[in-house]
């Protein structure tokens, strides 16, 4: 089914009827995608006086308590309250939902013991194009990344040069494959963070990082819709489900 857009005041056509999702769903299992040292996700039914409410146990309805942590389980956005001392709630900072993409594909370089990305490798992807979103997909790229476990394992991250690209090029909305933009043990410095997010000056409060996501081999590297989609959490990140829709101008 087609339908027609308005991007920033600019008509584009897409076919609703084709999303591309490129969200990890959250599964309470240990196999779950995981980083941030803590355990798997749960999913259980309420307990009641001894009762359990679930159609399994002779409840009417299933009625499940899940606990997680949106950082550590799977597909999710976020916004400067993650790292600010001042509350700052995802729900209230993205206000849009769609917006004009390009999805690239970076091999991450050998840097010391690390593996990063460059402000050099996404110049050379990205070139001249303006985009509010920018979605990197790094390789190797496997099905393994849908249940990775990270935790102590010191994988690939964004250079701050990097993230002050993406800044300075005026991307809002920066995702990712990667359970973080920063390296995994960096002594709280959150450089990248930090520079997308513009801590040091005028606090980019409409800007977003989403991480864990899986972008398939299927999806070429190009101009996309996105619609990132989030559940309504007054918090610094939220589980999220963002789709892409291949465009027709």
């Amino acid at each position: 089914m087609k339908a027609v857009i308005n991007v920033n005041s600019r008509t584009y056509a897409i076919y609703i009827d084709k999303p591309l999702d490129i969200s990890i769903p959250l599964r309470a299992t240990k196999s779950n995608v995981n980083a941030w040292y803590i355990n798997e996700p749960s999913i259980e039914p309420v307990e009641m006086d001894d009762f359990i409410v679930s159609v399994k146990h002779g409840a009417p309805v299933n009625f499940n308590n899940i606990k997680f942590n949106p950082h550590a389980h799977g597909t999710h956005t976020e916004c400067v309250g993650h790292i600010t001392e001042k509350k700052y709630s995802i729900n209230q900072c993205l206000k849009q939902f769609f917006f004009v993409a390009e999805v690239v594909t970076v091999a991450p370089e050998k840097l010391a013991d690390d593996f990063v990305i460059s402000a050099k490798q996404l110049r050379f992807a990205i070139g001249n194009k303006k985009r509010e979103a920018v979605i990197i997909r790094t390789l190797p790229n496997t099905k393994e990344k849908l249940t990775q476990q990270y935790s102590n394992t010191n994988p690939p991250y964004l250079l701050e040069e990097a993230a002050i690209y993406l800044k300075n090029k005026g991307v809002k909305h920066l995702l990712i494959d990667l359970p973080s933009v920063d390296r995994e043990r960096d002594d709280g410095e959150l450089l990248s963070h930090n520079a997308f997010w513009n801590t040091d000056g005028k606090i980019r409060t409409e800007a977003t990082i989403t991480e864990f996501i899986f972008v398939p081999n299927t999806i070429e590297d190009g101009k996309y819709i996105l619609n990132l989609q989030i559940a309504p959490f007054e918090n610094d990140a939220t589980p999220s489900k963002p789709v892409l829709y291949k465009l027709y101008e």
